[in-house]
Order: structure tokens, then sequence, then C-alpha cells
């Protein structure tokens, strides 16, 4: 059960389109005429000037003019990617641009345990030794590699630091694009179209191809879907659906999708999971491969193998987690409460870690750290929850760690594996001082109280005027009270879903009933039997299947009557 939040009091019984929209946005904290416009119309994205996104024009004048230095000398140039979805796009886009503009250009992804996240001298001394360029270009990351990249300076090596991350306190001696208001991706595709736009290469149909690769890279990241971002991904959307590149069609066709049929949840939950598992379980450099190449029987090789490796990882992941249950399980005897999950063991699979960290925080709502546990370094990855900012926490001891980067909700770090006890006792005190009661009581916002006659297909073509959803611009949620249970069933390959019939109590026509899902909720099915009275939080969706047409709620709680 959650705590339902009332973005909105009005209760009217009957509330036409337009209301509905009014009070949506109101919700969302767009009020003025010019930002309900920019909002509901967001501008296109190649429009976008510096200024806009956040990125200093200074800064880009510097990165623009020193690749023109390296064109123009014939000189080698290496973009250093990060192997998440994010960082693979980001390279897909600099590699890309780049070599279409002519450039030698070779692109370079690390190996997520033997290299780790971003700069290391290990990887600077392979680029050298393999590729000997006169300048790096990092996507997806950098920003926190002041001393990495001041190596690389000492072997005669330029760098151009492209990265969204937060800034540390001291910055790299090198031109730097940085932008926390886009992803990884995006601040590549806007130093690549500042590159292309004078040229006869960004044509309308490059600049689509383009648009697809960095609205992947932004939903993937979980980058707010608000200003640049939500310009970016409501025309990207358009562009991933019509995309020619043989790589996506068949990254596409593999994971059983169509093109026409991609929105923000196909990406963050079947798309971007294919591109991170290379990185996560083997190496990131097949899934840029797959987005770079024309040849369509190897984009369906390629394709297919990266849906082999995410089921593999899927695997892992759940096995995984049962586990680190286990160890939170140990330590949560006696009912004894903990306000940050602090979990590690030396067999824990890098490439998975933050995922697990991901579904401790949804199962105990607190913030989770797991760790890989090595014999002298460990690498770690956490998760937070809303209102606890972990890369704040991780970074209050920094003098214990090797490495820390990342996000407010999601972050990672090195450290000495003899300061892990000590570390664990520092964060979880500095949580327990930081952690309020009402932080740590999950809530639910709820947009607006509806009764059901409400909801129809009109309401669902008025919710999608808001599109694209995803993070700072989450799906609607309603409340709808007093319905009776009609049906119950569990469906799904683990019957871990549940599917409901309802309609509203006292109603005597089966024809007011609708059909509702509410994934991973099973545990409530001995608790809800036919005859129940609830009052229900959801979404509410178009379903298709068999082409037949319905309206459907997505569960998000429900609360039964006493």
């Amino acid at each position: 059960m959650k705590k339902w939040v009332f973005l909105s009091e009005l209760k009217k019984s009957q509330l036409t389109s337009k209301e509905i929209i009014q009070i949506l946005l109101k919700n969302r904290g767009i009020a003025s005429k010019k930002e309900i416009e920019q909002f509901l119309h967001p501008p296109d994205p190649y429009l976008l000037t510096a200024k806009d996104v956040g990125i200093s024009v200074t800064e880009l004048t510097k990165a623009l003019s020193r690749i023109k230095q390296a064109a123009d000398a014939h000189e080698t140039v290496v973009v250093y990617a990060d192997y998440d979805a994010d960082g693979i796009t980001a390279g897909t886009i600099m590699w890309e641009t780049l070599h279409n503009l002519g450039l030698q250009v070779f692109p370079y992804i690390p190996h997520r345990v033997e290299e780790g996240y971003g700069f290391s001298i290990k990887g600077i001394d392979a680029i050298q030794q393999k590729y000997n360029p006169q300048l790096i270009i990092s996507v997806d990351h950098g920003i926190t590699a002041a001393e990495k990249i001041a190596y690389a300076r000492t072997k005669g090596v330029d760098i151009i630091v492209t990265d969204h991350h937060v800034k540390p306190d001291k910055l790299p001696q090198c031109p730097v694009v940085h932008t926390t208001e886009l992803c990884g991706a995006g601040v590549a595709w806007f130093l690549a179209f500042s590159l292309l736009k004078n040229t006869d290469l960004f044509t309308q149909t490059y600049r689509q191809e383009l648009l697809a690769l960095v609205t992947i890279g932004t939903v993937a990241d979980m980058v707010p879907l608000t200003g640049a971002s939500r310009s970016i991904v409501k025309y990207g959307i358009l562009a991933l659906n019509e995309t020619k590149r043989v790589g996506l069609q068949a990254l596409i066709h593999d994971a059983g999708l169509e093109t026409g049929t991609i929105g923000t949840y196909e990406i963050s939950h079947i798309l971007a999971p294919r591109l991170n598992a290379m990185g996560r379980l083997v190496h990131g450099l097949d899934a840029l491969r797959l987005l770079c190449t024309r040849q369509k029987e190897k984009a369906e090789e390629l394709a297919h193998k990266l849906g082999l490796t995410n089921h593999e990882r899927q695997i892992m992941t759940e096995e995984t987690v049962l586990h680190a249950k286990d160890l939170v399980a140990a330590e949560l005897t006696n009912g004894k409460k903990k306000k940050l999950l602090f979990v590690s063991h030396d067999e824990y699979n890098l490439g998975v870690i933050g995922l697990v960290a991901g579904k401790l925080v949804e199962m105990y709502y607190v913030p989770a750290i797991v760790v890989a546990r090595g014999e002298q370094v460990s690498k770690a990855s956490a998760r937070s929850i809303s209102g606890f900012n972990i890369i704040e926490a991780i970074r209050s001891c920094s003098e214990l760690l090797i490495d820390a980067g990342g996000h407010p909700m999601a972050a990672g770090f090195t450290i000495a594996t003899e300061q892990l006890s000590l570390l664990q006792q520092k964060l979880e005190t500095f949580a327990a001082a930081k952690l309020t009661p009402e932080l740590l009581e999950r809530t639910l916002k709820i947009d607006l109280e509806l009764p059901l006659e409400t909801v129809t297909f009109d309401l669902v073509t008025t919710i999608q005027t808001l599109a694209p959803f995803g993070i700072g611009n989450t799906e609607p949620v309603f409340v709808t009270r007093n319905l009776e249970i009609l049906e119950t069933r569990l469906v799904g390959r683990d019957r871990k879903h549940l599917k409901l019939r309802l309609r509203p109590v006292g109603s005597l026509q089966r024809l007011t009933a609708i059909e509702s899902i509410g994934f991973n909720m099973g545990d409530l099915y001995e608790k809800i039997p036919a005859g129940t009275n609830v009052d229900v939080a959801y979404t509410v969706e178009n379903n298709v299947w068999n082409g037949q047409e319905s309206l459907q709620l997505k569960l998000k709680d429900l609360k039964l009557h006493a």
C-alpha cells in the first residue's frame, strides 16, 4: 500500500477533455500560455541553441576548432564511449559523424571488468598502442577524469570531453562540452549537428537517423523528458518508427516488435536492455557495430547475439537478486530496519549489480548499494529513492574512494576492499541523518479522481497529447473509488500478474465493467475474491489484442474497503 497524494482535489462528476488537460498540465507545473504551447508543441530539436540546452558556447567553439584542426591535418581520432545504451548511441553518433566528414576515426569502448567505467590508464595505453591518435573524444563520460586526462596529455594526446554527469570540483584541462539537461548521446548529438549543419551531409534523412539514436539514449538513461530532451524524444520517436538504419530495424524485429509501434516503454524495457547487455556481460563493441553496420545480414546476426546475451543477463540478474535478498534478510532479523542497504559478494557480476540495486530499492524502498567485491579492489553500483541524493552521500566519503561518479538517483564507485566496512558505516550514518520517515514512505502521486464512466477512448486520446511519457513527465495516474471486483485471474508465464474485471458498486449492467491488469500484483489474488469492493489507482490505455481494441486500466495500487 502506498500513500496517495492528490495533485488536484477537483471532484466534478463531468469533466471536458479541455478541463482534464488543463488539470494535468497544472499538476506538472505548466501554467503560462508560453509554457503550455512549448510543452504541447515542442520546437524542432534542430532549432535548439547551445544556450537552450545549457552548453557553454566557449567550450563548444573550442571543441569544434580542435576537430577541424584534426580534419585539416589528417589526424587519427578515437571516440572513447561508455558501454551502456546511452554511451553506445553516443559513440555511434560521434563515430559516424566524424567518419562521414572524412576523418580517420576509430571507436573504443572499455571492458567493464578489466578497465571499468570511463577513462583509465589501461584504456589510454591500449588506445595509444593500437591507434596512436592525436585526439580522443569522450562520449558519456570524462567530466570526473581530470587526472586520467592529464596522463593522456603527457602522452601527446589531446582530449575533448562530452559528458552530462554531475561536475566535480576539479574539471579536466581540455575542451569540455557539458550539460546535465541532455543525456550523453544528447551532448554527442549536439556536437555532431554543430559539425554537420553547414555541410551537404546534413540531409533531412540523416537528421532523422541521428534523432532516432539520441532518443534511445535519452530514454535509456532516464533523463527527465522536459525542455530540450522532450523535444528530442517527441520528434525522435517518430524518427525511430521510420528508421532505415538496418541495425535498428534488426534490433526491433529480433525483439519481436515492429516499426510503427515503438514508444518510450518499448525503448526502456525492450530495446535498451539489449544494447546494455553486451557491455554488462561481454563487451559493448558489438552493440555499437550493430548500430553502425550497413549490411542487413550482419545486423541480423548481431541483433540475435544481443538478444541471447540479454536473456543470459536476465537469468543472472534474477539469481543475484535472490542472493542479495537473503543477505538483506539476514541483517534485518528481529524486525530491525535499515535506512540504507549495503550488500557485497565476491561472486557478483559487475554487469548486473546496478540492476540488482534497483530491484532492492523496489522491494525495500530505501537506497541500496550492491558491491562486486574483489580481493584488493571492489566496485559498486548504487540506486536511490526520491529525495535522497546518492552521489552526494557517496562523495561525502570521497577520502575512502578510488573513484566515484553518477547522478542523484544512480551512481557508482571504486574502492579498496579493505575500506568497505568503514564506508558502509559512514554511508549508513549519512542516510540515518538525512532520511526522514516522510521520505521513506512510498507515495503515489494521483493526478485526478474520476468516475468510471469518464474513462473512455476519448480520454486516452486526450492523455496522448501529453506524450512522450517518462521520467519528469509520468503518465497521468487517476483514482476511481467504489468499484466491485467481478472476476479475478492470475496471468503471465509465472502467474505473477493480476487481472481484474471491475464495475461501479451498485451497477447492475455488466456492460459498465472494465478490464484491468496489475503487473507483479499476483500476491493480492487470495485477498480480493470476486465481490470485494475497492478503490483503484491506475493509468489508462487502449489495449490491442488480436486486432481488437479495448480500454484497460493498468493498476498502480488498490485499497480494499473495510
